[in-house]
């Protein structure tokens, strides 16, 4: 069930910022009212293909990132388009929506600030899809509206037409500030700032219950993704779960371009050798890297370790101090170093405890795009090709030939591909999923996000389902998951 109501708040700060001197008119579109106590750390959700109670799902998303209507100009002789829904906050949202059908898409929160040029038609659109989203009227302003252009090797320029409206943690109601991730979109020091605002206030809200604690998953803005950031970025990654930079941006942090210097095509080698860097960066540190690659697909790491289990420790009755812990005093020239570091792995009984210690592999893994060539193979009935091959040439030993014909890729504009597909990895995650396969989560939503100009278009089929673009987005995931072996 959703909810509309209509209040009026001040929020001085921003408004001063943008010089409107007056009150915001707000609109809540949200489920039915929920306390933040009803959130537990055990619910993970369900598979794409599996409702949740409303009455039990909560906000499994939340993204700071900015309602934007986007103007989008191409290369001639294709004509500009105007008034198209976008932003990051907006595509990041569309992602997590993409898997969650109702009654669970009222589980995704996001903001939008409408100024006095609020074009009627995105409000129909915004409602359509039924999320949680916190609609904020500001009449005194106009929206915040930016200029996308193009190349020819999809490089993508933007600018900013009108004042932006960057959100804060103050932005967030309770419902929204309980949910179980968050998408940042900024530069690491306002990262850091964020991240710890939110965990403040988190704290201070009176549930009666301790929030689980919640997924961060920053997307570093472009512009701040240079050598004099690198540190800054270091800096904040023990604050969050996950970090996931385009393959330009973190090439920038690393003061490289991220392309081959021979084919100008995005340098898979160049990805890793950046993550091999910035995980031996913080080697005492777990955190992962997703690394967004256009039509490569994405590079997922995460940095190993050592980790000890509970095994011997359940088997032991005393307490006793370590061996190791009997040693005092410095490092002497001839103190025995072998005999050391026995100690420190000993346990209570002074046996040696190597069973104790698991190594973490980690994590280097590339996810394919969904669509991933210029053109795109699908299987042809062997009735179409009378028996033959692409080029009517007979299989071996008189067997049919493979037959498959070569469609035109359905990529049209990658504009919000990156944000759609950080919107479906942190829905995963909130729902307990590990990150390769909220990684394949990404790579789907992104499918949805870049084959149109603007948004997919929601529908049913003939059995009432949800589809966009004509497709169930449970059946491609299945596709995708069989394309990439997983269980």
């Amino acid at each position: 069930m959703v909810l509309w109501a209509s209040t009026m708040m001040a929020f001085p700060e921003e408004l001063e910022s943008h010089g409107d001197g007056g009150a915001e008119e707000v609109t809540i579109a949200a489920c039915e009212d929920k306390t933040s106590s009803q959130l537990k750390p055990e619910t993970t959700g369900t598979d794409p293909d599996t409702e949740i109670e409303s009455e039990e799902q909560g906000i499994d998303f939340v993204t700071l990132g900015m309602f934007i209507i986007d103007e989008i100009e191409y290369l001639p002789p294709t004509p500009p388009v105007k008034d198209i829904l976008g932003g990051a906050g907006t595509y990041s949202a569309l992602g997590a929506r993409l898997f969650s059908p109702p009654p669970t898409s009222t589980s995704v929160g996001w903001i939008v600030d409408k100024g006095s040029d609020f074009p009627p038609e995105l409000d129909t659109l915004i409602a359509s899809w039924g999320t949680s989203v916190l609609m904020r009227e500001t009449p005194k302003r106009l929206t915040t509206r930016g200029w996308n252009g193009y190349d020819e090797h999809q490089n993508r320029a933007f600018r900013y037409t009108t004042p932006k409206k960057r959100l804060t943690a103050a932005d967030l109601t309770p419902e929204l500030l309980a949910s179980r991730t968050f998408h940042l979109i900024c530069s690491p020091n306002r990262c850091r700032e964020l991240v710890l605002e939110i965990k403040d206030k988190r704290a201070d809200e009176p549930t009666g219950v301790a929030l689980p604690k919640p997924v961060f998953i920053w997307e570093p803005v472009p512009d701040l993704c240079t050598p004099d950031e690198l540190l800054n970025c270091t800096n904040v990654l023990p604050l969050i779960d996950v970090i996931s930079p385009n393959h330009a941006e973190l090439a920038g942090f690393m003061g490289d371009d991220g392309l081959d210097p021979e084919t100008g095509e995005i340098s898979t080698r160049a990805v890793e050798r950046a993550c091999e860097q910035l995980l031996g960066s913080m080697p005492l540190q777990s955190f992962t890297i997703v690394v967004r690659a256009g039509e490569k697909g994405c590079y997922v790491a995460r940095n190993g370790g050592r980790k000890r289990t509970n095994k011997q420790k359940s088997k032991s009755k005393g307490k006793g101090k370590k061996p190791s812990a009997m040693l005092h005093g410095s490092l002497r020239p001839d103190t025995d170093m072998e005999a050391l570091f026995a100690g420190l792995l000993q346990d209570s009984e002074g046996s040696i405890s190597r069973e104790e210690i698991e190594v973490d592999p980690g994590i280097e893994r590339w996810i394919p795009a969904y669509h991933t060539t210029s053109y795109e193979e699908e299987e042809q009935d062997a009735s179409e090709t009378g028996g033959k091959g692409e080029e009517g040439e007979e299989g071996e030993e008189g067997e049919e030939a493979p037959k498959r014909k070569r469609v035109k890729n359905k990529v049209v504009d990658p504009t919000g591909g990156g944000n759609t597909f950080l919107g479906g990895l942190a829905v995963a995650l909130a729902r307990g999923k590990g990150i390769e396969e909220a990684a394949a989560w990404g790579s789907v939503a992104a499918s949805f996000a870049i084959e149109q100009v603007g948004m997919p278009v929601l529908g049913t089929d003939d059995q009432g389902r949800e589809t966009w673009n004509g497709v169930r987005v449970e059946e491609r995931f299945e596709e995708f998951k069989t394309r990439l072996a997983f269980n």
